[in-house]
């Protein structure tokens, strides 16, 4: 079973290839750009457990294929490690030229690596993605979105590139952890509540296969997802309107990393606690029914996400989210949703809506309705 979704962006659309066993067919994928030769961008986790089999499908089909890896982990989405990454690259020149593919293996960060490296080396190159995280699967292979973090923030420096094909294999998810699944399901639920009550339905219908990471429940996940993260970005590429709505449970979630630490907190965990207190927020103002809530709650938690958080200060939260890069002449704006399956951006969020969402994620206040 393989599905492949169409990313409608005019000249520079897009497919993305879904399935399990899948990463044999990216010789295929890249020879089918046009491309005869590429450079491999992979963590050093990834480079070690997937980096050969890449390579090989690449070579197989007469695509030649060398790998740079980094040091794995978000601490390393810097301008030293960029630096290196261009070292690397520009060691092979003159052979390198824009006729070259940047192939993306990896999570989120080597996906943001790679692209940025794509995006700004000889002035554009192509490049592919091929993630091995259901986070990066669902949200952060899909959109152009590249970029490394500077000290005064994450994701400060960076790009919209659009890849020029997108691979997910939904096996190597087989060798992820539950905490990293479980970041991956929290964008899952985002979706099903910004977009698509039928994947509630779904994500509750088949918990335990998707926890057991079985593949043809696994490809029906990427895939719906990936439908609605493409429906999207085709119609607001560059998030001046509804691509926004993807914020939902990141305001507060960023706020919550920020405070907590994100050496303390995954960033899954801290999206999950920003949609228990947006669809607070959203039954506050009589959006949604508190069964509603209840419902989003025990989904985050089967999935083994968090819905309450010791410690949480509202009034910090509040303090954080005012340096929310989505703020708007000094208004926070907050996605919310309407119903289930459908949101929208609010800007008449206040100090107390935020205090009275956040001390209902402390467990001794947390109580059911």
């Amino acid at each position: 079973m393989a599905n492949t979704v169409r990313v409608e962006l005019g000249s520079r659309s897009y497919d993305v290839r879904i399935g399990a066993g899948l990463l044999g067919e990216l010789g295929r994928m890249a020879a089918g750009l046009g491309v005869a030769n590429s450079i491999l961008v992979a963590d050093s986790n990834v480079s070690n457990l997937y980096g050969e089999a890449a390579i090989d499908a690449l070579t197989a089909q007469g695509v030649g294929a060398r790998l740079i890896d980094f040091p794995a982990g978000e601490a390393n989405k810097n301008l030293a490690t960029m630096a290196r990454l261009y070292d690397s690259l520009f060691e092979i020149r003159p052979q390198v030229d824009r006729g070259w593919l940047i192939v993306a293996l990896g999570g989120g960060v080597a996906g943001d690596m790679a692209g940025f490296l794509a995006a700004t080396a000889l002035r554009g190159l192509k490049w592919m993605q091929c993630p091995t995280t259901l986070l990066a699967d669902v949200d952060a292979s899909v959109g152009g979105k590249t970029g490394i973090d500077h000290a005064a923030g994450k994701n400060l420096i960076g790009a919209f590139h659009q890849p020029n094909a997108v691979l997910i294999d939904v096996d190597l998810l087989k060798t992820l952890s539950e905490a990293e699944l479980a970041n991956g399901l929290a964008e899952c639920v985002k979706h099903a509540i910004i977009r698509d009550a039928g994947l509630l339905d779904f994500l509750e219908d088949h918990i335990q296969a998707i926890r057991a990471r079985q593949g043809d429940e696994m490809t029906e996940l990427v895939t719906r997802n990936v439908q609605i993260k493409a429906a999207v970005v085709s119609a607001d590429e560059k998030e001046s309107g509804e691509r926004a709505h993807l914020n939902f449970g990141h305001t507060i979630g960023h706020a919550i990393e920020t405070l907590v630490g994100y050496d303390k907190i995954a960033h899954g965990q801290a999206v999950a606690l920003g949609m228990a207190a947006g669809c607070r927020m959203a039954a506050g103002r009589g959006f949604i029914e508190d069964e509603a809530v209840e419902r989003v709650r025990d989904l985050l938690a089967s999935f083994a996400l968090p819905v309450t958080w010791k410690d949480l200060d509202g009034e910090r939260i509040w303090e954080i989210m005012q340096h929310d890069k989505k703020v708007r002449d000094g208004q926070v704006r907050m996605v919310l949703p309407v119903v289930l399956g459908q949101a929208a951006v609010f800007d008449d969020i206040t100090p107390e809506m935020v205090r009275e969402a956040v001390a209902a994620l402390r467990p001794e206040t947390a109580v059911r309705k």
